[in-house]
């Protein structure tokens, strides 16, 4: 059965575990790639990375995108929403889709 992991700062990450998902409180990026890899690695469908960690993980991240599986989505932290979760929300519908359709009425609506 495949599980899902919840990774970032302490503060952002901690109450996720109250829903039963497995909580990874990283600071320092090196350690975070290597947990991310473990993780990747050993059955987990979904990862949940704050947006802020995933910038610092970038590479590692990028990585795992043509995968099926984990599944890696990025979440606002403590700290605030920076954008860069639905930033890369957008990028994959454009690679699966071909085209922008999420966000094409915002574009037309501002020429």
């Amino acid at each position: 059965m495949y599980k899902i992991a919840v990774m970032g700062d302490r503060d952002s990450v901690y109450g996720f575990a109250a829903l039963g998902l497995d909580v990874y409180p990283e600071a320092e990026s090196i350690q975070a790639a290597k947990t991310l890899r473990r993780l990747a690695e050993s059955g987990y469908a979904v990862i949940y990375i704050t947006e802020a960690l995933a910038a610092a993980l970038e590479p590692e991240v990028d990585r795992y995108r043509a995968q099926r599986v984990p599944a890696i989505i990025l979440i606002p932290g403590v700290s605030g929403n920076t954008g860069a979760g639905m930033a890369h929300v957008r990028k994959s519908v454009e690679q699966a889709v071909g085209s922008d359709i999420i966000f094409n009425d915002e574009n037309e609506k501002s020429r």
